[in-house]
């Protein structure tokens, strides 16, 4: 069981800690399919300070036999520190501790909210890719329309060429198939329209590329900003510098759109309750889709965002969890393979 466990930087993030073990604690406390069984969970992070929150917070039953295990790190990448500098002088720290528990098979999945540079720096580094692996890519699946898409590459790889951008494809592809249900995921290249001479000299040699393996990789073509919102694509593949630039713009104007919504309902006094929008939160806020996965690494790899509460931490380990069990980086090694 060892390694299907998860380890969960607990310190890292802007509301760490109390947001990451709130958020273990009701994924681990609650009814319902999604419960986890504690005892997957390994919280990593300062024991005392683990240990004297989780109390505050309710949970000391949940530690010891039957309950989380917890790995003692020392130390803490804050979010504004470079990255390869804190790694260098922080050696105990909650992320490179997670890390090791993978090397060691102590785990099988990191879970982070904390600074993404250092999340990708030393899982990559520590971990090393999947056989035939370029570059990792970070993916993140939505549920707009109600049926899942994945975009990838949202920000491990500013620079990236056209050969990354079919491997991308070709992870994101496993990843819906395997973890997402997706029987047939359609693959499209983001670009500014559909023709395929459209956009620049990495998107054009791309899709050439892409193009000759269609019927493999069931690529669909071009697809445009707005088709993320209509499900053009299932997979929809992009360089890290414009996939992060998509990713902050749907979480800022969603956002933003929520809270307009709601200021125009009170100011027009209509009458509605927490439930009515359920629905409409659950698609576009950022907390229900928890993480981004780091596919390519060798283990599983979610970094969830800085500003992570404790519904967004349970999401984050319940993807991990998800790809975990659902086998996604041997069915990327066997996919590339066959390639």
């Amino acid at each position: 069981m060892l390694d299907q466990r998860i380890a969960l930087d607990v310190m890292g993030g802007d509301l760490a800690p109390d947001a990451t073990l709130a958020g273990a604690l009701a994924l681990c406390s609650q009814d319902g399919p999604r419960r986890m069984d504690p005892r997957r969970v390994l919280l990593v992070g300062d024991e005392r300070v683990i240990r004297a929150r989780l109390d505050a917070l309710g949970g000391a039953s949940l530690l010891g036999d039957g309950g989380f295990g917890i790995q003692h790190a020392s130390e803490v990448v804050g979010m504004s520190e470079s990255p390869a500098t804190a790694l260098r002088a922080k050696p105990d720290s909650s992320i490179s501790v997670c890390v090791g528990a993978v090397k060691r098979q102590l785990a099988g999945a990191v879970v982070s909210m904390g600074n993404t540079g250092a999340v990708v720096g030393a899982c990559t580094l520590g971990l090393g890719t999947l056989e035939g692996v370029r570059r990792p890519a970070i993916a993140v699946t939505l549920s707009l329309t109600g049926r899942p898409v994945t975009l990838l590459d949202m920000g491990a790889n500013a620079a990236a060429k056209p050969q990354d951008l079919v491997q991308f494809a070709e992870m994101g592809a496993v990843y819906a198939r395997g973890a997402l249900g997706v029987e047939a995921p359609r693959v499209g290249l983001l670009n500014i329209g559909s023709e395929p001479s459209k956009g620049t000299d990495l998107l054009k040699e791309a899709h050439q590329l892409l193009a000759a393996q269609a019927a493999r990789l069931n690529f669909v073509g071009n697809v445009e900003g707005n088709d993320i919102f209509h499900s053009a694509a299932d997979v929809v593949v992009t360089d890290g510098f414009t996939g992060n630039v998509v990713l902050k713009l749907l979480e800022g104007f969603s956002g933003f759109m929520l809270s307009l919504l709601l200021k125009e309902l009170k100011a027009h006094k209509v009458e509605w309750t927490q439930d009515a929008l359920g629905k409409v939160r659950r698609q576009i806020d950022y907390a229900e889709y928890g993480g981004a996965l780091l596919l390519g690494v060798n283990g599983i790899v979610v970094k969830g965002h800085g500003r992570s509460d404790a519904n967004a931490v349970a999401n984050a380990v319940h993807v991990a969890a998800r790809a975990l069990d659902a086998n996604v980086n041997q069915h990327i090694v066997s996919g590339l393979r066959a390639s």
